[in-house]
């Protein structure tokens, strides 16, 4: 039996004009203008509103050569449901409002035996907004190409369970028909999120934050988890997804 989840988020973080959603997608990937790459297995993409982050998610999707490719895995860190662990969707089907993604149940399957996740009811599912941000992307990028996706809520992981997670999803990395689609955005700053670090000898602040961020994209570059973590620990940089990131790196 099908079980939908909605876009609960179109029509407020993003167009629910499918017409609009597609012009806007398009033209932002042709702004980019990105080689497509087989050789690109994974990508890390920002999740906040379109108007902030679509453009610059263009610089991840845009990279995509979907000939190949018959599966992804959407991770997304949790902002309102607190588990200590990683949870798949209970969904058979995720809906954009430009295509819809059916989820891979063969491998939900797989993932379940292992007993080492939990399910997210659907209400949970369609409160988060971090993985929904990448499927009008995905469902973009692969039209015309049969692809399933499997999401994973990456929860606060302890360091042994990232390596944990990482390790169980390492076949999969290994297999060229699969891809990744890990959901972050970077610094939060201010008071709000109680995050004020400051190195004046990069002048303004917004140049502050873009070297923290910078340093810390260079890292992730390096495949080096341990590493990363390190960096997290000195600077404290509110990286949203750095769960998620950190499996992916493991």
């Amino acid at each position: 039996m099908e079980k939908i989840r909605r876009a609960s988020h179109a029509g407020s973080w993003y167009t629910d004009n499918p017409n609009k959603l597609s012009e806007e997608l398009d033209g932002w990937i042709r702004a980019a203008g990105l080689p497509k790459s087989s050789d690109v297995r994974g990508v890390i993409a920002p999740h906040a509103g379109y108007s902030y982050s679509g453009r610059a998610a263009a610089y991840a999707f845009g990279n995509i050569d979907p000939t190949n490719i018959t599966r992804v895995f959407l991770l997304g860190p949790s902002h309102h449901y607190y588990t200590p662990k990683c949870a798949l969707s209970t969904a058979t089907v995720y809906k954009t409002p430009i295509g819809d993604l059916p989820i891979d149940l063969e491998v939900i399957e797989e993932l379940k035996a292992t007993g080492k996740f939990e399910l997210m009811n659907l209400r949970v599912d369609e409160a988060e907004h971090s993985m929904e941000m990448h499927l009008p992307y995905l469902s973009k990028v692969f039209e015309g190409h049969p692809v399933k996706i499997i999401p994973i809520l990456v929860g606060a992981l302890s360091a042994e369970n990232e390596a944990m997670y990482g390790k169980l999803l390492a076949k999969y990395v290994d297999d060229p028909h699969n891809f990744f689609s890990v959901s972050s955005d970077f610094c939060h700053w201010g008071s709000r999120f109680n995050y004020m670090y400051y190195d004046k000898k990069y002048g303004a602040i917004h140049k502050s934050i873009e070297a923290l961020d910078k340093m810390g994209m260079d890292i992730i570059e390096t495949g080096d988890a341990d590493a990363f973590k390190q960096y997290l620990s000195e600077y404290d940089n509110t990286i949203c997804g750095r769960h998620p990131i950190s499996v992916f790196l493991h």
